[in-house]
C-alpha cells in the first residue's frame, strides 16, 4: 500500500474550497501600496535633463554640417535619439533611466487589482504595453512636431473660416485644450493618490513602484546646504556694501 495514500482523500476534498478562496482573494481589502510622489516627479525631471543633455551632444556632433541640414532633419534626429533611449530603457528594462536612479520600475497594474495591490512580486509590463507606450510617446511626439511645423509654415490659423485647413486648425486647438484639462485633472489625481503621473500611464495601467522595496530613499542635502550658505552670504554682502564708504577707505 502506498504510504502517501492516507492524505489523498483529504487533499482532493479541499481542492474546491481552495479554488474558491483563490478566486475571492482579489476582493479582499489590502493595505494600499504607497510610492513617494516626489520620487516619481524627480524621475521625470531626471529623464528630461538626460534627454536635453543627449540632445546637446547630438546637436554639437552636427555643428560642422550646414545649419540648414540640422534644421531640416531635426525632428528625425530627435526621433532616432528618443527611439534609442526608449529601446534601452523601458522596452528592455521596464523603466526609464530616471526611474532607475530613483529605485522605481513600471509594473502592470491590471494584475494587481484588489487584494493583489501590495503583493511582494510585481507583474512586469506586457509587450503590448511597452509597444503602445513607445508608439505614443516617441512616434506621437514626432508626428506632433511635424504637424506643428506644417501648420505654422502654411499659416492654417490665418486662413478663412470655410477653409478645410482652418477647420482642422480649430479642431487641433480644441483638442489641445481638452488634453490640457485632462492632464491637469490627472495630475491632481496623482497628487491625491500617487499612482499615475500621466494620462498615458493611466490608460495603459503602467504604475511606478519600487524596484527594491527594502531600499530606502537616500537624499543628500550637502549641495542644497552649500547653496543656502552661499545665498545667505551674498545677501549679507549686498546689504553690507552700501553701508561701506569706499572713498574713505581709499584715503586711509
Amino acid at each position: 500500500m502506498n504510504s502517501t495514500s492516507f492524505w489523498e482523500p483529504d487533499w482532493k476534498r479541499i481542492q474546491a474550497p481552495l479554488s474558491a478562496l483563490r478566486r475571492q482573494l482579489a476582493s479582499f481589502p489590502s493595505p494600499p501600496l504607497r510610492i513617494m510622489k516626489v520620487s516619481q516627479l524627480d524621475a521625470d525631471l531626471l529623464d528630461d535633463e538626460l534627454l536635453e543633455t543627449m540632445k546637446e551632444q547630438l546637436w554639437s556632433a552636427f555643428s560642422l554640417f550646414k545649419p540648414s541640414f540640422k534644421e531640416k532633419f531635426k525632428p528625425e534626429l530627435a526621433l532616432a535619439l528618443n527611439l534609442i533611449m526608449y529601446k534601452f530603457s523601458i522596452y528592455d528594462m521596464g523603466a526609464t533611466y530616471g526611474s532607475q536612479l530613483q529605485n522605481l520600475t513600471y509594473r502592470n497594474e491590471r494584475k494587481h487589482s484588489g487584494g493583489l495591490q501590495s503583493t511582494a512580486t510585481d507583474a512586469p509590463l506586457t509587450r503590448t504595453q511597452k509597444i503602445a507606450y513607445g508608439a505614443i510617446t516617441v512616434g506621437g511626439q514626432y508626428i506632433l512636431e511635424r504637424l506643428n511645423h506644417v501648420v505654422t509654415t502654411q499659416g492654417w490659423g490665418e486662413l478663412p473660416e470655410g477653409n478645410i485647413k482652418k477647420k482642422a486648425w480649430n479642431l487641433l486647438q480644441k483638442t489641445g485644450s481638452i488634453f490640457r484639462i485632462v492632464t491637469l485633472i490627472n495630475f491632481l489625481a496623482f497628487l491625491y493618490a500617487g499612482k499615475y503621473r500621466s494620462v498615458l500611464e493611466r490608460i495603459l495601467s503602467m504604475r511606478l513602484v519600487y524596484a527594491n522595496r527594502n531600499s530606502n530613499r537616500q537624499a543628500s542635502f550637502e549641495f542644497l546646504n552649500r547653496q543656502m550658505v552661499w545665498h545667505a552670504f551674498t545677501e549679507f554682502l549686498m546689504f553690507l556694501m552700501p553701508l561701506i564708504n569706499i572713498s574713505k577707505l581709499k584715503r586711509n
